[in-house]
């Protein structure tokens, strides 16, 4: 038997609607500076970042599905377009016929690394410089209990 829904209180509502639209609004206002600062799309900018946090540069693709929580098929899509245009290359694994990398390039390195500083001072700009450091640490630790529990339940 199904059960009842958990209706959210006015309070909750609000502070649901209030988060959703902070993301939203957030994240396109940076989509197009990024993509009008570096001609680096949001995506491309993520799966840089995630290239570069790991040794070589290199991560098997699925495994970057993941840690993203994109579908196989949007990984795959993104991938090829970044290919295209030289950020990065594929890489058959050896043992796994079934499985490849994704390997940053030089091009996709010099991509990042002109995009960083941009991308920090949009950072600054939209959104930490209207936190206090208190209120910075509350949102730090909403979302680490959050996205453990998510962790947690995505096994």
């Amino acid at each position: 038997m199904k059960e009842k829904a958990r209706w959210l209180t006015p309070e909750e509502q609000h502070a649901w609607r209030s988060f959703v639209r902070l993301q939203e609004r957030l994240g396109g206002r940076l989509s197009r500076l990024m993509q009008a600062e570096s001609n680096l799309s949001v995506a491309d900018f993520t799966v840089l970042v995630n290239l570069t946090d790991v040794p070589e540069g290199r991560r098997r693709i699925l495994d970057l599905a993941r840690v993203l929580e994109w579908e196989k098929s949007r990984m795959s899509h993104h991938i090829a377009r970044m290919v295209r245009r030289g950020m990065v290359v594929r890489d058959e694994c050896a043992e796994d016929g079934r499985g490849a990398f994704v390997v940053i390039t030089d091009a996709g390195r010099a991509a990042i690394e002109a995009a960083a500083p941009l991308h920090v001072e949009a950072v600054r700009e939209l959104f930490l410089d209207h936190v206090t450091p208190a209120e910075l640490r509350t949102l730090a630790q909403i979302s680490e209990r959050v996205v453990s529990k998510l962790d947690e339940d995505a096994s």
